[in-house]
């Protein structure tokens, strides 16, 4: 799988610090400061229950080091790696008491994005030896898309728009409140940067006509076509702008759509029903 540079741990603590101020409450670990004695020294590992891509160590690693700057942090299974059931992903030693009050936190971040990162994975599968690139969407967590976005990449997938100063993308409801396919793409290239991408929607083939016709796009985005109107638009278009397929891709459907030629399909549920993966933590 993919490994990717970390991310700037200034950027991504704010995240962390916030899930630990939500869990910690107003009074802290009250459980653990009551049972456990002070001094208690412990290994712990986080162990799969289940094969997957792991995603999102960094972040558990840095809910451990807030908790306690004195644990011992060691990475496994990096981010972008595949892992097996029992396999350890990370081992913390120290503290006790730091160590539990960090674990639910660090297991919740490295859970949810190695499940994201694990879907990811599957869906690129399923594109191999195509030219198809399987991109994620803006449909993530609020708060959490940096992160998860990330997690695409460490399934091997790419990703789309971070915000909606990426690019200019224009949907139907755009198309229809501005007066047709014609009139936006005039618009954008009498007042667009020559810095901007420009991304229309359309979901029908003379629509794409118009647009091939008008000029103005980069990339097309094909919302919920079948799969022979998909081959006669790549025909259509023949390689004047980037194709990208979007609309219920279901993990079932990727590889014929991937075989139509189309460059990208764009995946809403990499992010947004990607299955938290079982991980725990053992002393």
């Amino acid at each position: 799988m993919t490994q990717m540079p970390p991310l700037p741990q200034m950027i991504l603590e704010p995240l962390v610090r916030a899930a630990l101020t939500e869990d910690l409450g107003t009074y802290g670990d009250i459980t653990t400061r009551t049972v456990i004695p002070a001094g208690t020294r412990y290994l712990a590992r986080i162990v799969a229950r289940e094969p997957g891509v792991a995603s999102g160590m960094q972040l558990a690693g840095i809910a451990f080091r807030l908790i306690d700057p004195g644990l011992d942090w060691r990475v496994l299974h990096a981010d972008g790696s595949r892992f097996q059931p029992g396999d350890t992903l990370a081992e913390i030693e120290g503290e006790a008491a730091s160590i539990l009050s960090a674990e639910r936190v660090a297991l919740n971040f490295a859970g949810r994005l190695a499940g994201i990162a694990t879907q990811t994975a599957d869906f690129v599968a399923q594109a191999a030896g195509t030219r198809a690139r399987i991109t994620c969407t803006r449909k993530t967590t609020p708060g959490l898309r940096l992160v998860e976005k990330q997690a695409v990449l460490h399934g091997g997938g790419f990703n789309h728009r971070f915000s909606l100063s990426d690019a200019i993308l224009i949907k139907d409801n755009h198309i229809a409140a501005a007066g047709g396919i014609r009139p936006v793409l005039q618009a954008v290239k009498a007042g667009a940067s020559h810095m901007m991408r420009v991304e229309i929607e359309v979901d029908r083939l003379d629509q794409l006509a118009q647009v091939l016709d008008e000029g103005g796009a980069d990339v097309v985005l094909l919302d919920n076509m079948e799969t022979a109107a998909l081959h006669e638009a790549v025909a259509m278009a023949s390689g004047r702008v980037v194709l990208e397929a979007s609309g219920n891709m279901r993990l079932a459907r990727v590889a014929e759509v991937a075989a139509t030629g189309v460059d990208y399909i764009s995946v809403g549920a990499l992010t947004h029903s990607a299955r938290t993966l079982d991980l725990g933590l053992d002393f």
